[in-house]
């Protein structure tokens, strides 16, 4: 047995299988709660629920041990809170894709996400794109998928008037909705262990009793053949077209720069930088193999933290949280059942900790601060990822023009200033 154990090299990592096995339980407690929220964000792609969870499964399943055994790192794969918003409400709704061409979207990004992690292209790409334009694009996500959450948990509607209003309260389903948020907050600046999962638990009693209804509606039970309808349906036929293309620029953009931060923080932590070429490509492996399973590509979650926090230094504590994973294939019905008064309380949550990445960016400096601010700003005010960073990308550089300090903008943001150009461009024409 101890064989087995050998290429994880336990005592090198001064780690025994008990702290990884407990590390890799933890890892799981905290991340779960992805099975059902990325299901229904898929689901509103008009992918089937029960599909879409079970791709969520899979792929989780697969891309945690895929990192444990490649890297032999404790960073747990799943599919990223952002980049669904990103699949669904950016490729599909705004880009007009259907969810077969936005997961071809996803593959080619995951093959381009391939070829830049096994280049030298990874660290010249992170380097040409200013700080607070990332910074930016995170926080823009985060009230994105806070705009999200308001409507999922109708706290907000649409109104002909003014655009949106605040809903009534008293409704069943905001009613739910903010006693869910406020059991959700609770748990989480109590740092409770698992407080996502409690709050989906929970939200969901609190339904039951108060009225509130499944929105996708509830599976009997586990079938293979709902996930067939699924598995490898990814359709190139809108390779030709403008909105194809956007989806997987905008898609890699964001795949490549949030991962590279996140990796160099989880092993920062572990104490072994050493393993990021490694932990990236696994990373941009799985991403590629997310649109043949049938999902938004997997990243390398905040949530490792929490594994790491709790011992986890190999490998072997991503294998343990996959292979939990695999036992949620048998609790689906259970997941269906979560409604949205659930799920949106952790969308709202998930929300607010990506904007604190706000105080970063240097408003002090115009021409640093307002291309920042159209990013953030923009990208929900469009309802599309891609639309705010197009307005962010073009202006940084012309702002740098405009004040003499052509020179301090790298040469490969010029070019991707330059693609997002000729996409409004086109797109307006087109429009």
């Amino acid at each position: 047995m101890k064989g087995v154990f050998e290429r994880f090299d336990l005592d090198g990592h001064d780690t025994t299988i008990k702290r990884e096995v407990t590390a890799g339980l933890v890892s799981f407690l905290t991340i779960v709660y992805i099975v059902a929220v990325n299901g229904v964000i898929l689901a509103d792609a008009g992918i089937p629920l029960e599909a879409a969870i079970v791709a969520t499964i899979v792929t989780s399943l697969v891309g945690c041990i895929l990192m444990g055994f490649w890297s032999n790192a404790p960073i747990i794969l799943v599919p990223g809170m952002g980049v669904n918003a990103l699949f669904t409400y950016t490729f599909v709704h705004a880009l007009g894709l259907t969810w077969q061409e936005a997961l071809a979207a996803v593959f080619v990004s995951g093959l381009i996400f391939i070829g830049i992690a096994f280049t030298k292209l990874a660290p010249i790409l992170s380097a040409a794109i200013p700080q607070s334009l990332k910074d930016a694009i995170t926080v823009g996500i985060g009230l994105f998928l806070t705009f999200i959450g308001l409507q999922k948990g109708g706290l907000i509607q649409a109104n002909e008037e003014t655009f949106i209003q605040v809903a009534h309260l008293g409704d069943p389903l905001p009613f739910a909705t903010i006693l869910t948020l406020l059991i959700a907050v609770v748990l989480f600046i109590r740092n409770v262990p698992g407080n996502f999962l409690i709050t989906m638990v929970a939200g969901t009693i609190l339904a039951v009793f108060i009225g509130v209804k499944p929105s996708q509606g509830t599976s009997e039970g586990f079938s293979l053949a709902s996930y067939g309808s699924l598995f490898g349906e990814l359709s190139f036929g809108g390779i030709a077209t403008l909105a194809f293309w956007i989806a997987v620029f905008s898609m890699t953009m964001v795949l490549v720069f949030e991962n590279l931060g996140l990796i160099h923080g989880h092993l920062q932590m572990t104490g072994h930088p050493e393993k990021g070429n490694k932990a990236l490509r696994a990373n941009a492996v799985s991403a590629l193999s997310s649109g043949i399973f049938g999902t938004s590509p997997t990243v390398s979650t905040v949530e490792t933290a929490a594994g790491i926090s709790a011992g986890g230094r190999t490998g072997l504590t991503a294998i343990v949280t996959g292979l939990l994973f695999g036992v949620t294939l048998f609790m689906i019905p259970l997941i269906t059942a979560v409604p949205d008064s659930a799920i949106a309380p952790i969308l709202l949550v998930v929300g607010g900790l990506m904007v604190q990445n706000i105080k970063s960016i240097p408003f002090h400096d115009f021409s640093e601060g307002f291309p920042a601010f159209l990013v953030l700003a923009l990208i929900p005010l469009t309802y599309s990822i891609a639309e705010g960073m197009a307005f962010g990308f073009i202006a940084y550089p012309i702002l740098k023009m405009a004040i003499g300090k052509a020179k301090e903008v790298p040469v490969p943001l010029y070019f991707i200033a330059s693609l997002f150009l000729v996409h409004m461009i086109l797109h307006s024409v087109g429009g």
